[in-house]
């Protein structure tokens, strides 16, 4: 997520927008290394290379068009695909699309929920 304005709370460091909590219509802040996320789910999944996914596989994982690939692996979790990096990463944001590569091919790729 990103730096906010000022939020009218005092606090010895930045904090940042972490998430939201629509049914109270509250906007959760943290300080930065809450952006941090090791894991993550993606739903809406679609593979090109096979139907689905039936057991664990590591994949690389890029969480934004201008990314880098990170190392982890994505596991089958009911509906939707668990990934569990190697090291977490900044900014891990629900709606932005995840995409699953092995080496310089795409498998596929979905909607971090």
């Amino acid at each position: 997520m990103g730096k906010g304005r000022d939020f009218g709370i005092s606090n010895k460091v930045p904090l940042f927008v972490i998430g939201f909590n629509k049914q109270k219509n509250q906007l959760i802040v943290g300080e930065e290394k809450e952006l941090y996320k090791k894991e993550f789910y993606v739903s809406n999944v679609n593979f090109l290379m096979f139907d689905k996914l039936s057991e664990s596989m590591e994949i690389n994982v890029k969480t934004r068009y201008s990314s880098k690939e990170y190392k982890g692996t994505i596991i089958p979790f009911g509906k939707v695909i668990k990934v569990i990096l190697k090291e977490p990463q900044k900014a891990i944001t629900p709606g932005q699309s995840a995409v699953f590569y092995r080496d310089d091919v795409v498998l596929g790729g979905g909607k971090i929920c």
